[in-house]
């Protein structure tokens, strides 16, 4: 059978698929890297078999001041009318929010940053892609910006204790997490040190949440290398669908 290829969309140089990526490799999936912040064309969908939409450090109602935003929506929306299995992580998790009628703004708590208990709905337990996965397990937060309300039709998965969205399923075959799955200390650094002053301002001590991430290093990698498998099998159609 020929390699299943996801399209990756890739918001900036410093938020790359990094674990994600390396753990759909090793699943046997090829992955096809698109940067239309460096100028790269989204290509059209009916080549891949599955759409992963990565954070980044713009917002995702800055349509204005980052030309390609529109367009990932509106991939996002064939993707979700194809029923072309898709998952956005952090930022991609809000632009497929906003793309089918949800709302993203600023967290007025504050930035989430560090390790956050994942807090399951029961709605999580039998859900393809996350429902083996909806049992105790922390993740990297790294976002100021929450989904305040979610589209028509979206189901909440997880939500923090204040109720900001962690995860939702957005359509049959579209996911969404708020947390950086794919995330190591190497990705984090630069975006520790962009975000080092704000955290002095806060009391925050940027340092030991690094250290923090790196000694759970084998607890993060068990409880996020099976979200790949999960997706890999979903993308083969191993796993049912919701409808």
């Amino acid at each position: 059978m020929p390699r299943p290829t996801v399209l990756v969309v890739e918001h900036d140089a410093e938020c790359p698929p990094a674990l994600v990526g390396t753990w759909l490799a090793e699943e046997g999936c090829g992955l096809d890297v698109c940067r239309p912040y460096a100028g790269d064309r989204l290509p059209e969908l009916a080549a891949y078999d599955a759409l992963l939409v990565l954070g980044g450090p713009m917002g995702a109602n800055d349509d204005a001041v980052h030309a390609w935003l529109p367009p990932v929506k509106e991939l996002v929306r064939q993707a979700r009318d194809a029923e072309l299995l898709t998952l956005g992580i952090c930022l991609g998790h809000q632009l497929i929010a906003a793309a089918l009628g949800g709302t993203v703004g600023r967290n007025p708590r504050g930035q989430q940053v560090g390790l956050l208990e994942v807090g399951w709905t029961e709605a999580a337990t039998d859900d393809p892609l996350l429902g083996p996965l909806a049992t105790s397990r922390r993740g990297v937060q790294w976002n100021d910006d929450v989904v305040t309300e979610l589209p028509p039709g979206a189901v909440l998965l997880a939500a923090t204790e204040h109720g900001e969205v962690q995860a939702a399923r957005y359509g049959a075959r579209v996911w969404g997490v708020q947390l950086h799955p794919e995330v190591d200390v190497a990705v984090l650094q630069p975006w520790a040190e962009s975000d080092r002053g704000s955290h002095e301002t806060r009391g925050l001590d940027t340092d030991a949440m690094l250290r923090e991430i790196d000694e759970a290093r084998a607890e993060l990698d068990e409880a996020w290398r099976p979200l790949a498998r999960r997706f890999t099998a979903l993308m083969s159609g191993a796993e049912p669908v919701v409808r």
